[in-house]
């Protein structure tokens, strides 16, 4: 109990400003925790779900706004002992699980092409389906403002759209439900000097595919694009924070084309209407 009680106060104290405040601000920001809402907190093993199980359950303490909590691990196939390297976390911190058993790494693990995109679709509707059995209407994923600005690269990099990841997101195919990202404000560095300071330990990915990857010494899409993040830096100190900031300005009168509900719009559509037509100061941009 101690432990757990030095945990929390890290959070609260030594913490605050880059975890705390980020956290509470993503809430208010994105209006993200809502009265009576129920909250399935997932918890994959890891440092950042970890994490943010901790933050929910003090915001519940502090909070105003009334609402539930539920802890929600998946284990897709983990061996035994990661399995019990999660139990041990959750009852070092005080984390009720309801654990549920999948058979998801079996699923992807002799596919080739996209494993991790498949894994990742599995997973969520499991965890959907999970936690709308224990009456929640949202679901919380520890994803950061690293992955944020990552994930945003490499769409643009790789697949040639610009996109990002959301702070919350209504489910298509489970309609009640609601996906929310609490810590994306929460940069990975300060999460990793939380968890050092702590002196905890978390499982990293434990999937077959991951494992085998690093064997190979290939790095993915991912990590290279962590890498060109990091010499962006170098040259301008702000390039993450810019990027990040850039989805959140999106002027669609400079842009030449935007997609909206599965229908693709073109700047032409409108440029020789004169009613359409504003003052944008494009004719002078030269």
């Amino acid at each position: 109990m101690e432990k757990t009680v030095e945990i929390e106060r890290s959070i609260i104290k030594k913490y605050k400003k880059p975890i705390w405040h980020r956290f509470i601000g993503a809430c208010k920001d994105y209006q993200l925790v809502n009265a009576g809402d129920r909250i399935a907190v997932c918890i994959s093993g890891g440092k950042d779900s970890f994490l943010l199980a901790k933050c929910m359950q003090q915001l519940q303490k502090h909070s105003d706004v009334p609402f539930r909590l539920e802890f929600l691990c998946m284990d897709p196939g983990y061996r035994p002992e990661n399995r019990a390297m999660i139990e041990r976390n959750a009852a070092l911190m005080n984390l009720p699980l309801h654990i549920f058993e999948t058979e998801i790494f079996d699923t992807v693990a002799g596919i080739e092409k996209s494993p991790c995109y498949l894994c990742a679709r599995m997973r969520r509707g499991y965890l959907y389906k999970n936690a709308g059995e224990l009456g929640c209407n949202k679901i919380a994923l520890g994803h950061h403002f690293d992955d944020v600005i990552e994930t945003t690269l490499m769409s643009m990099l790789w697949g040639a759209e610009v996109k990002t990841m959301m702070p919350k997101l209504h489910s298509t195919n489970y309609p009640g439900m609601e996906l929310i990202r609490p810590l994306y404000l929460v940069r990975e560095a300060d999460i990793l000097a939380w968890k050092r300071y702590n002196g905890l330990t978390f499982l990293q990915c434990a999937c077959r595919f991951t494992e085998r990857e690093e064997h190979e010494k290939e790095p993915g899409a991912r990590e290279q694009t962590k890498a060109l993040i990091a010499a962006l830096r170098k040259m301008e100190p702000q390039a993450d924070i810019n990027l990040f900031r850039s989805m959140h300005n999106v002027n669609l009168n400079m842009t030449p084309g935007w997609t909206k509900d599965g229908v693709a719009h073109s700047f032409l559509d409108e440029y020789d209407d004169p009613a359409a037509f504003t003052n944008n100061g494009a004719a002078d941009e030269e």
